[in-house]
């Protein structure tokens, strides 16, 4: 029998989900992440892809290699070090990669994710090592069709993409906003099973307004202001255009757009294309799952409640949209008080746009306030005459939850729920355990950077289920049902359901867990059919290597 007739013997031998099909061989092999395996080829595979004398002798199972890549990784005490040693794991042998990071949830996810991910993105031109995804500049907008239509893999179920004007809560970072597609997709894949083979980052180089970037000779990407206006939306209605035509079925999240584009951009392109913003829509469904446990522990209703948001941007106007829809009433935006770095935004406000002023307040709602400036009224000052149950922190300021605010919304709340959202840690509105002293103990505490013993808001617990649901279902658009479905299957999972002493969210390394049942409720939503258990569990992507076979 011929070479070639055993190996497609042994091909028929196979299921056509374990195995992979490639003209790869050695060297070349090896150094594709997606197929890489290392140590761990077998002795079949290392014959057929000349990886004889290419590779250490002994063959290992994943298990193993998994024991030696932790034991290297605890090695470094440094967290940046950490981080540098995972994404060059990354970017070696994804199946290891993703093995030991499901193995170590808690421990890696905020290196590879936030707070961390922060740094890969300031960091990203001094750091660089080999590309990832694709850098679509505007100086080649002319040619947006042809770069999207060379990359590599056309069967592309999810994309992430930014432009980086407002990457967490450090702002704009150009080109290295990409660290946070990379990231997030990295969690699509730990939690949400989606196939790494079917995902890619996307940057949009616009320029950047960080002078600091402008000024460094290392900085990668263009060396120019930001292009904005019509120039801007004409180049974002060109890539979705051609994503269109060459990805029509794709999920595009849109990531860290800044305040006055992310808005437009998902109300412009909903419908267009499958879209989903999870700094609008994600942080919206894991704060309001948040939320409606801990009323559940007041045994309060979400229509009773009074909500100060510090911080009115997109992340803001989400959350208080998502609240809206839930509260079922005409009346609903009447519950809410949103401040912006100048104060509350009442209709005297300036630069207001367009998705706040649904939420801006009235002059005849603040007219008996004992208040210093009318058009700069204090966050403590809104606390004062509101006397809020809610308070939400969006703003990036860091300890903006100060003591005197706290103490002032404890006297008039037996309980208060107080959510400093923003992140990463050093811009959190406050420290949760200043917040238990300011209350006694009786704050109902919710962040969105990690802290021991606290719940954390985190948007790994939505947006990998949320994407599952959407790519099992080939759903045409993310719509507000498949959002509240996500709400309810969050909040179902909350540990204070069993005991009012417990977090209010359940912990990071739930999240794969989660991400199944979220996934499931999407998906029935988007198919109007309940029974998707097979559809989910073919869509998922096992973290396990495969055979490799020649093409």
């Amino acid at each position: 029998m011929t070479k070639k007739k055993k190996q497609n013997n042994y091909r028929k031998s196979l299921p056509a989900a374990q195995y992979i099909e490639t003209a790869l061989i050695g060297y070349e092999l090896l150094n594709s992440p997606q197929l890489n395996k290392g140590t761990a080829f077998t002795a079949i595979e290392r014959k057929n892809f000349n990886l004889l004398g290419k590779i250490p002798p002994h063959i290992e199972t994943l298990d193993e290699q998994v024991v030696r890549a932790y034991a290297q990784l605890k090695s470094y005490e440094n967290p940046n070090k950490k981080n540098i040693f995972l994404n060059e794991l990354y970017n070696t042998n994804n199946v290891l990669f993703y093995k030991l990071a499901s193995s170590h949830i808690e421990e890696i996810t905020p290196i590879i994710y936030t707070p961390h991910v922060a740094v890969n993105c300031q960091t990203f031109s001094n750091e660089f090592r080999r590309p990832q995804g694709l850098y679509i500049s505007y100086q080649d907008k002319n040619y947006l069709s042809e770069i999207i239509a060379s990359y590599s893999c056309d069967k592309i179920d999810l994309i992430i993409v930014t432009d980086s004007e407002r990457i967490l809560g450090i702002g704009d970072q150009g080109i290295g906003g990409i660290g946070i597609c990379i990231g997030k997709l990295m969690l699509y894949t730990l939690f949400g099973g989606i196939n790494p083979l079917r995902t890619l980052p996307i940057v949009l180089d616009m320029g950047t307004n960080n002078k600091k970037l402008l000024a460094d000779p290392t900085y990668l990407g263009l060396r120019r202001p930001r292009i904005t206006g019509s120039k801007y939306i004409s180049f974002i209605d060109d890539f979705v255009a051609a994503l269109k035509q060459k990805i029509p079925n794709v999920l595009l999240q849109w990531e860290d757009f800044g305040r006055l584009n992310a808005p437009v951009i998902l109300k412009r392109y909903r419908s267009q294309i499958c879209s989903f913003n999870d700094d609008i829509q994600g942080t919206a469904v894991v704060t309001l799952a948040a939320i409606l446990a801990a009323i559940k522990i007041l045994k309060q209703k979400l229509t009773d409640q009074r909500i100060v948001i510090l911080g009115a941007g997109s992340a803001a106007i989400g959350i208080a949209n998502l609240i809206t829809l839930g509260m079922k009433h005409s009346k609903a935006r009447q519950c809410f008080w949103l401040l912006d770095n100048i104060g509350l935004i009442t209709e005297e406000s300036e630069n207001i746009i367009q998705s706040q002023k649904p939420y801006l307040r009235k002059i005849c709602d603040i007219k008996n306030w004992n208040i210093k400036n009318r058009k700069a009224i204090s966050l403590l000052e809104v606390v004062k005459n509101v006397k809020p149950t809610i308070l939400i922190g969006c703003s990036t300021a860091a300890n903006s939850f100060t003591k005197e605010i706290v103490r002032e919304m404890a006297k008039h709340v037996e309980r208060p729920i107080i959510f400093p959202l923003s992140n990463p840690t050093a811009n959190s509105e406050a420290n949760p355990s200043d917040l238990i002293k300011w209350t006694n103990g009786q704050a109902l505490i919710a962040t969105g950077s990690p802290f021991d013993s606290i719940a954390q808001c985190n948007n790994a617990l939505v947006f990998p289920g949320i994407g599952l649901g959407v790519i099992a279902s080939k759903a045409q658009e993310v719509t507000d049902e498949m959002l509240w479905a996500a709400v309810g299957a969050l909040y179902k999972e909350s540990p204070s359901l069993k005991n009012p002493a417990n977090p209010l969210l359940p912990p990071i390394k739930e999240a794969s867990r989660i991400a199944k049942k979220i996934g499931k409720k999407v998906a029935a939503i988007a198919l109007k059919n309940t029974n998707v258990n097979k559809l989910i569990a073919q869509t998922t992507w096992k973290i396990e290597y495969k055979k490799i076979v020649p093409i």
